[in-house]
């Protein structure tokens, strides 16, 4: 068990690796890019509307007739140029797998009807806890519907910004930084390197030596490199991806979560100055502002299939009839590209519509924050009262109120932001101790004896050393402890498939988090156990009993309650760079189990030691719950 449990926490570190970070979601991809096409001058979308005609051809059951459908909402049994921007990056991990998915997947049907009801909850929601709930209700669905959502881009920073090295370098020195071979896979880079095979792709339909079937394979492959290029060239307008990418998961996704939604002021490569957001928080402007440059791409890529733009650049080595290949969610450097001066020359009036990016690590870095994903330790102390159906004597029967104080030790790893801070991965182990004072209710039911207090309470006061522990589950309560090491070893991809949707709510979801304007609710019947050990002081818990023969008893005992938590609620919440704390209510039921019982003294002459019960309670705990994380 103790190796079957490490395992399982090996497995949650793994998962908490693996933290999406999005720049925008599926519909706001899809917007961006139908705002831009929709711009597009009426000779230019003539082109397009030929170029695409031409490549749906076998493909017309899947793809719209035009090139865009901006009616086009929940259910849909086609897909737009629009929506491949959206496919790309999120929901694929090359063009070629884009373009698989989006003609012969099924799934991806589902991920646009999911999607498409996101922007219907988004736009109706009143408030930051119902845009939350929109947003966790997708999550979950998408990654059913996609098992690899959540883990897709969890290994580099291939939609991020590649962070300036200082405030004198220029457009075009940085776009050749981008592009550098041993540079870290980077928004812009992978922009360029797929816009650049699109290019030479397109330039070639103008030539007689293809037939009309071999025309439009290139085409379609050519509108597939251009518009996973375009997921790219949009992640850039997303604040939390401008604001840079130091640290480590925790700290990456803490970054882009908060500048994704309070906002971040920035200034475009040539001197307009904006206000980003991002990632579900998309404004009118936000959308505009990005179309603009997604437009002039488009307009590049167009200008060279209609013959206007010569290219002058020639790449060996790569299919014009198959889209390109490379992997952007297992490699973490730049592909080699020799495109020439050129060709970088030719982007720089596009990519000067971008903002300019966050300096890197030091003097001038945007201030860091950090999301709740990592190893930490914490303490949690705690006031609580519970109602306690009887006592332990076979007779005592009457409902009582006990209260008590405790303090824990904790030693956990966050996992709640996974998918987005609705979800609650969290698992730890807690170390305390725990003081209850006396029952209200007395050894005998009969008024007046609770003014003799503690002396004669049903259940005096006493202490305990308790241990709880919290794991988050798949299915049922514990299954990741077989799970965990079962899949370590044998599939990491359904290792990694098991753990997100667990810690986010589990395979039926109804644990995930409920955001409110008043706080949070949760259900976490089966996530949380405590088990308080008591009378194992040096001195043994006593209590009085009457026996069956009305004969007084001062019985020593010590008892094990097992705590089973089933509701949080948490009204309040506060995180800097490297510490978190909270105050909720959990509402919980209890078992108190009695052991090994002895009779200290009685009014007998021949006492037997008398039977004691199991006693049954709910209860309710306050919980200031801080942590620090590494």
């Amino acid at each position: 068990m103790k190796k079957s449990f490490i395992h399982s926490i090996t497995m949650l570190v793994f998962v908490c690796g693996l933290s999406t970070t999005k720049a925008w979601v599926y519909p706001e991809h899809r917007d961006i890019a139908l705002i831009a096409i929709q711009n597009l001058s009426t000779e230019y979308r003539s082109v397009l509307d030929a170029i695409w005609a031409e490549a749906r051809k076998g493909y017309e059951f899947r793809l719209t007739e035009a090139v865009i459908d901006a009616t086009q909402s929940t259910n849909p049994t086609q897909l737009d140029f629009a929506s491949w921007p959206a496919v790309s990056g999120d929901h694929s991990c090359s063009a070629k797998n884009m373009l698989h998915n989006v003609l012969e997947t099924d799934w991806i049907l589902k991920v646009a009807d999911i999607t498409a009801q996101l922007k219907i909850d988004i736009a109706k929601a009143r408030d930051r806890g119902e845009r939350i709930n929109a947003l966790r209700k997708s999550d979950l669905e998408l990654q059913s519907a996609d098992p690899e959502y959540a883990t897709r881009a969890g290994s580099n920073n291939v939609h991020f910004l590649h962070p300036l090295a200082n405030i004198s370098i220029g457009i075009e020195e940085y776009l050749y930084q981008c592009l550098y071979p041993e540079t870290e896979l980077n928004a812009i880079g992978i922009y360029m390197w797929y816009h650049s095979r699109a290019l030479l792709k397109v330039s070639k339909i103008n030539s007689d030596n293809f037939t009309a079937e071999e025309r439009s394979k290139i085409i379609l492959s050519a509108l597939a490199d251009e518009a996973f290029a375009l997921h790219f060239l949009q992640d850039v307008f997303a604040a939390g991806h401008v604001a840079g990418t130091r640290g480590d998961a925790s700290q990456r996704k803490g970054t882009h979560d908060y500048y994704n939604e309070m906002g971040l002021k920035v200034s475009t490569w040539e001197g307009e100055p904006m206000v980003l957001t991002g990632d579900a928080w998309m404004r009118e402007q936000d959308s505009e502002k990005a179309a603009v440059a997604i437009r002039l791409s488009l307009e590049q890529f167009l200008d060279v299939a209609a013959n206007k733009i010569k290219l002058v650049t020639q790449l060996k080595d790569f299919d014009l009839y198959v889209p390109e290949d490379y992997n952007v969610c297992i490699n973490n450097y730049m592909p080699e590209i020799k495109t020439g001066t050129e060709f970088v020359e030719s982007l720089v009036s596009i990519v000067l519509k971008t903002p300019i990016p966050g300096l890197a690590q030091g003097l001038g870095e945007f201030p860091r924050f950090r999301a709740e994903v990592g190893p930490f330790i914490g303490f949690s102390p705690a006031a609580r009262g519970s109602l306690v159906f009887g006592a332990f004597g076979l007779d005592q029967k009457t409902i009582g109120v006990i209260g008590g104080l405790e303090f824990a030790v904790r030693l956990g790893i966050g996992l709640d932001g996974v998918l987005n801070e609705s979800g609650d991965g969290l698992a730890f182990i807690d170390f305390g101790y725990r003081q209850d004072a006396s029952s209200t209710t007395g050894v005998v039911d009969e008024s007046g004896i609770q003014a003799y207090g503690n002396l004669l309470a049903a259940i005096p006061g006493r202490s305990a050393f308790n241990t709880r522990l919290r794991i988050p589950f798949y299915v049922i309560p514990g299954d990741l402890l077989i799970l965990g090491p079962m899949l370590f070893f044998i599939n990491n991809e359904a290792l990694a498939s098991v753990g997100v949707t667990a810690v986010n709510g589990g395979l039926i979801p109804w644990q995930a988090g409920i955001e409110t304007s008043f706080g949070r609710f949760q259900f976490v019947l089966g996530r949380e156990v405590a088990v308080y050990l008591y009378g194992r002081t040096k001195e043994r818990d006593a209590l009085f009993n009457v026996a069956p023969d009305e004969n007084l008893n001062i019985l020593s005992y010590r008892s094990t309650q097992i705590e089973i938590p089933f509701l949080e609620y948490r009204p309040f919440r506060s995180y800097d760079a490297d510490q978190r704390s909270s105050l909720f209510i959990q509402l919980y039921g209890a078992v108190d189990i009695p052991s090994n019982v002895e009779v200290l003294s009685s009014s007998s002459e021949n006492p037997t030691t008398p039977e004691l019960k199991t006693i049954w309670s709910l209860g309710l705990r306050l919980v200031f719950d801080w942590r620090h994380y590494f």
